[in-house]
């Protein structure tokens, strides 16, 4: 009998190797598994996953990056364009270049994104200790920072032998294709064992394809919510974002189009249908429409279709306010699917869909309810187009008026990303989805400094799409560095960078919690000690022109339009600056339609605060457990 045959490579190019013949497939269609490795080198991995990544040619193609966590928000950018069937890799050197990634590890987990992490790890020979970057920790000599991963990753293993890496890289992969566990996944490689030598099975580098299936819903579970769906007299639809992962638009449009059911939208969920769609109300919770928010509080029953029922998207456990509204949950996860003491259906979105819809033939709701939303929907359809208003075009536009003109310039085929701020809640109230992946908001760890680096991911998913980043000054200034990336790379995207001196959101929580603005301006200090006195005179716009950008400075709303057009044509990464007028009397988005739990202190002497518990203490009163 012949020996089995092997190959000698280190670990490091071993791994290299095996990520390269990793697919995914779902519907008869084959994805590449892990589509590049960003990498930053250091002394933990420059010889180990620098050189095996070097000696692969492209095999694997490698991105250069700026900061490690950025390098985590783009390949989170780039499989969310994916639809979750397509992931990158990050590898970092030990120390400081691991622990950069743990923000965008638990972004990545928190929307359950897949990304691969390989972090290199100190010595696991230990021929000297402590190494450059070890962290010593008396009680446990078998730590480093690497383990601060752990809580934020889906599946987490140090590879301390060369054979090790077999079942490890094997997990690994599994985690990352299972659209339920999917996540961050940590493979820690102490950089010793990179550079180790090791025979590897021929077989552990052959084609691998991970299977990733449409589970339909138990008959039983289906008949219940069936029987629910049915017996409502007020039903509505929450889309969340596990509509989009399983590609279940058409069917969700189908049962909306059948039924006549409404359907609201997480922040996730937007776009799942198109705006137009006479079956969709906007989206919903404490950044809603008053027509979503409106039909949640009288539901009588709710059905739930990919969604994790955030605070955000309950309005804190006070939205659904009908005595005996009912739910029904279809997710892919269990542990979604049973929340909110729902009827469960376990399954894929676009299966559960289907099979609902197959079920439901013929049934479709009262013409009163039809009536009454869709009218409903055309009078919040006004106060949209009152907000993207400008009394005329020589005026400094506010932020919602520059979502107005970006609404009139776009089509099906641009992406529009955002993370943090107030732009998100403006965005889930205002904007006018129009294709599937228009709408990119992270908001599931609302992340300051996310949308630069998705840019260059959905770039690299979608070369053919306009994409616009769309960011305050406090978010640019938290993480503006893959500007330099772009650049490099050459990959054309919009940065709308709006300057509005300060934590604009937070400022406003903070007035509506009782902290009276406090810390949340850049401003000078005054007299007095606060940040009251005049604006920082930072130039945003020759920041990013310094990093290698084209900048256009918009001073008005005419400006605005004219650089919005001019950067949507153009070849080179783009930055239009604007400052946003922010003065109360500016026609705005409508304010919240829901509440949101954020605790006010129980006792002040300051009357705002003693003002903002008072009706923290009304609202809160409204809160109740659905079981």
């Amino acid at each position: 009998m012949n020996a089995p045959t092997t190959r000698r490579r280190t670990v490091a190019q071993a791994l290299v190797e095996f990520l390269a013949h990793q697919y995914t497939e779902r519907d008869g269609r084959r994805h590449r598994l892990i589509g590049a490795c960003w990498g930053i080198f250091g002394h933990g991995n420059v010889a180990g996953l620098g050189q095996a990544l070097l000696e692969s040619g492209e095999a694997l193609p490698y991105l250069q990056g700026r900061n490690e966590q950025a390098m985590v928000h783009a390949a989170v950018g780039y499989a969310r364009q994916c639809d979750r069937l397509s992931a990158q890799a990050v590898t970092t050197s030990i120390g400081p270049g691991a622990t950069n990634l743990v923000t965008g590890a638990a972004l990545a987990t928190v929307n359950r994104l897949p990304v691969l992490l390989l972090p290199g790890d100190v010595f696991a020979t230990r021929p000297a200790d402590p190494v450059l970057q070890q962290l010593e920790v008396p009680h446990a000599g078998d730590v480093s920072v690497n383990d601060a991963l752990r809580p934020v990753s889906r599946y987490f293993d140090r590879v301390t032998r060369p054979e090790a890496l077999i079942p490890a890289a094997l997990q690994a992969m599994r985690v990352l294709a299972d659209p339920v566990d999917t996540g961050a996944v940590t493979l820690a490689l102490p950089q010793d064992v990179q550079a180790e030598a090791y025979d590897w099975p021929e077989e552990f580098f052959a084609d691998r394809v991970w299977r990733v299936p449409r589970p339909a819903p138990d008959a039983e579970a289906l008949a219940e919510a069936v029987r629910l769906i049915r017996a409502a007299r007020r039903p509505l639809l929450i889309a969340g974002g596990g509509v989009h992962h399983a590609e279940a638009e058409d069917a969700l449009r189908d049962f909306a189009g059948a039924t006549g059911i409404p359907v609201a939208s997480t922040q996730a969920g937007k776009g799942s249908l198109r705006h137009d769609h006479p079956a969709d109300v906007g989206g919903i919770g404490h950044t809603g429409t008053a027509t979503a928010d409106a039909l949640a509080r009288e539901a009588d029953l709710v059905i739930g279709v990919g969604t994790r029922y955030t605070d955000f998207t309950t309005a804190s456990s006070t939205l659904f306010a009908a005595p005996g509204v009912r739910f029904v949950n279809l997710n892919i996860a269990a542990f979604d699917s049973h929340k909110l003491g729902a009827t469960a259906l376990v399954a894929d979105a676009r299966a559960g869909l289907e099979a609902l819809g197959a079920q439901l033939s013929g049934h479709r709701v009262a013409p009163a309810y039809e009536e009454g939303y869709t009218a409903a929907k055309q009078e919040w359809e006004r106060r949209v187009d009152a907000a993207y208003a400008a009394p005329d075009d020589s005026v400094r536009p506010s932020q919602t008026q520059v979502l107005g003109v970006l609404d009139a310039l776009v089509d099906d085929t641009d992406v529009i990303i955002n993370a943090a701020g107030s732009l998100p809640g403006d965005l889930h109230k205002l904007w006018r989805a129009r294709s599937r992946r228009q709408y990119h908001l992270e908001y599931g760890y609302s992340c300051m400094g996310y949308e630069i680096p998705a840019a260059i991911g959905v770039r690299l998913a979608a070369p053919g799409r306009p994409v616009w980043a769309l960011v305050g000054d406090g978010t640019y200034l938290m993480n503006p560095t893959e500007i330099v990336t772009a650049v490099q790379e050459n990959l054309p995207f919009t940065l709308v960078l709006l300057q509005n001196h300060g934590y604009a959101s937070i400022g406003g929580l903070s007035e509506q919690t009782g902290g009276e603005r406090f810390g949340t301006a850049y401003r000078f200090r005054a007299g007095d000690g606060t940040y009251t006195g005049a604006p920082l005179p930072v130039d945003l716009a020759a920041n990013a022109a310094s990093l290698g950008m084209h900048v256009i400075r918009a001073a008005t709303v005419a400006e605005l339009r004219a650089a919005l057009g001019e950067a949507r044509g153009a070849k080179r990464p783009t930055c239009v600056y604007v400052e946003t007028e922010t003065a109360d009397t500016v026609p705005g988005a409508p304010e919240a339609q829901a509440w949101w739990d954020v605790p006010v202190a129980e006792t002040a002497t300051r009357p705002a605060a003693v003002a903002a518990r008072q009706a923290y203490d009304r609202q809160a009163a409204g809160r109740r457990r659905h079981l």
